[in-house]
């Protein structure tokens, strides 16, 4: 495959990894308050994401991809709430183990790295024009 071509191929593929990242962020986020709604239910439990290298056999060139997306284990912490309907016998609720902070740097991180890679992208069409243009 063409080198420049594979700049491209290899750009999307961590565009489209790091647009997984932030679709799990924005879950998370979203979700970071949804409790249970019967005594003793399991509230929302964070999703996590892993990625990892794919060689596409094609252009030789390593790709990345997502391998997994789990759900981080862990216990609950709990909340004094006995009105809410999920609250056991001594008025405690479970709350999702959604941390807003790590949520907020995780986007930035996948932001930053979703904008590395459409920076590779479009440096490598420009080369292609570039190479293009030397041709005529």
């Amino acid at each position: 495959m063409d080198p420049l071509k594979s700049i491209s191929a290899i750009a999307a593929s961590g565009m489209s990894a790091q647009g997984s990242r932030l679709r799990v962020v924005s879950e998370n986020v979203a979700n970071a308050d949804t409790r249970g709604t019967t005594p003793g239910a399991d509230p929302y439990r964070r999703k996590t994401i892993s990625f990892s290298e794919h060689l596409d056999r094609a252009s030789g060139a390593s790709m990345v991809e997502v391998s997994t997306v789990g759900r981080e284990p862990g216990e609950f912490a709990l909340v004094h709430d006995p009105s809410h309907p999920a609250a056991n016998e001594d008025g405690f609720v479970k709350v999702p183990n959604v941390n807003a902070m790590l949520e907020i740097a995780d986007m930035r991180e996948a932001a930053r790295s979703y904008e590395a890679n459409l920076t590779m992208f479009e440096t490598g069409r420009r080369m292609r024009s570039r190479l293009l243009d030397l041709l005529k």
